[in-house]
């Protein structure tokens, strides 16, 4: 194994403000994300916010993926973090974006584990 993990920080703008603000859709896009990347769930969290946003967690045995929506400005931040080289967290980061409707993604991968971080900064623009 290169890295103890691999950890995906992802700044998505233009998405959809419904999507954001509803708790129900952000909590069902997460478990499928963790999910389509392989994952195993332990535990689902999820918290609606007044008058908007959404922050929530799925603990994978992995590790976790994590958001906190801010509707208003369309913006979102996630955060997806898988320990070991079973799991490429870019899979979830990918499937959550695309969910979300975001029309730019800046995308920071960190290394876990391996000492001085050396992180690797891409920016996506989805669709």
């Amino acid at each position: 194994m290169d890295t103890m993990g691999r950890h995906v920080i992802a700044e998505l703008w233009g998405c959809d403000s419904e999507k954001l603000n509803d708790m129900k859709f952000i909590e069902e896009t997460f478990v499928d994300a963790a999910l389509r990347a392989g994952a195993e769930i332990r535990e689902v969290a999820f918290h609606k916010f007044a008058p908007h946003g959404v922050s929530g967690v799925v603990i994978i045995s992995e590790s976790h993926l994590t958001i906190h929506s801010f509707p208003e400005h369309g913006y979102a931040s996630i955060d997806v973090y898988t320990c070991g080289d079973r799991i490429d967290p870019n899979v979830a980061a990918d499937y959550i974006s695309q969910a979300l409707g975001a029309k730019t993604r800046e995308n920071l991968e960190v290394p876990r584990g391996m000492g001085p971080v050396k992180a690797a900064k891409t920016k996506v623009s989805a669709q």
